[in-house]
């Protein structure tokens, strides 16, 4: 395997960071998860203008262009071997001293790894997932802003973890005033009356891509979307559920903890809507 690693390419053995990196010791840096089929990479510039998005935000200087990265993230891609896979983009802090100070790294660390990825067991996606509501909040915005996707998981990580001890693959995170924000890994959508409804970002959920593009599907099939604060009970009423995100994809949602969602089966709503995200998929993207 080949990994991108401040300019060049090289061996998975080669490829390694410093212990005194502020990415390591403190979590101080962000990424992005980037899916290609066919060769080409889905929504690469909007994954792109996300990354710096968080970088200005976090005032992380970035010591490459939108352009070289874009550039670096297709030859990772192409030098994988693979036609279908998953890539992992890095930027962090850089090297500084054991002190918390960020602007005593003198320049950041960039890395991308293109490898294959599966979140859930293949067969999630046509019977649904189930979930748990998870005991662990959502961080505030006011806080740790969600919208960053950042190298500290460790929110997402405890409620992953409960999950997973309960037999659950994956978790919803409610927000400090006990509304739906998102999944430990997913954006989540809910169907009812025939209307796709999601958390704005506003209440705790991260701006995904795979967000945006439903979003925009529901506009070109003409399904009515919007955003609007939930509840656990608006969930567990709805007609329908499914997540969202670049490594998960589209996964169909029946059970939410003892509650079955629906009719307990995949609705027709989502259907029509994995499809066309699947048609999108393998027809659109930057080649390489």
């Amino acid at each position: 395997m080949k990994i991108w690693l401040d300019g060049k390419l090289v061996d998975q053995e080669e490829a390694k960071t410093s212990v005194f990196d502020h990415g390591t010791l403190y979590g101080d840096g962000i990424f992005e998860g980037i899916r290609f089929y066919n060769r080409r990479v889905f929504r690469l510039e909007d994954h792109m203008d996300r990354l710096f998005n968080c970088a200005h935000y976090l005032l992380l200087d970035m010591p490459y262009s939108k352009e070289e990265l874009s550039k670096a993230v297709c030859e990772t891609a192409a030098a994988s071997g693979l036609d279908d896979g998953y890539i992992r983009l890095v930027v962090t802090r850089g090297i500084g001293n054991l002190g918390l100070n960020p602007f005593n790294c003198k320049r950041s660390c960039v890395y991308i790894i293109a490898d294959k990825i599966s979140l859930y067991d293949p067969a999630v996606y046509e019977n649904g997932l189930s979930l748990i509501t998870s005991s662990i909040r959502r961080n505030r915005p006011d806080t740790i802003c969600p919208q960053v996707k950042s190298l500290n998981y460790l929110n997402n990580i405890l409620a992953k973890v409960e999950a997973v001890r309960q037999g659950a693959a994956e978790a919803l995170m409610l927000n400090d005033q006990g509304n739906v924000a998102e999944c430990t890994g997913d954006n989540i959508f809910i169907v009812k009356d025939g209307t796709v409804y999601t958390p704005p970002v506003t209440d705790g959920a991260l701006d995904g891509i795979t967000r945006r593009v439903v979003l925009e599907i529901c506009r070109e099939q003409q399904i009515p979307a919007e955003e609007k604060t939930m509840n656990r009970f608006t969930v567990t009423c709805a007609d329908e559920c499914f997540l969202t995100g670049t490594a998960a994809e589209c996964v169909p949602v029946t059970k939410l903890d003892s509650y079955e969602l629906g009719s307990g089966k995949i609705g027709p709503v989502t259907a029509r809507i994995l499809a066309r995200f699947q048609e999108l998929t393998q027809h659109t993207g930057t080649e390489f």
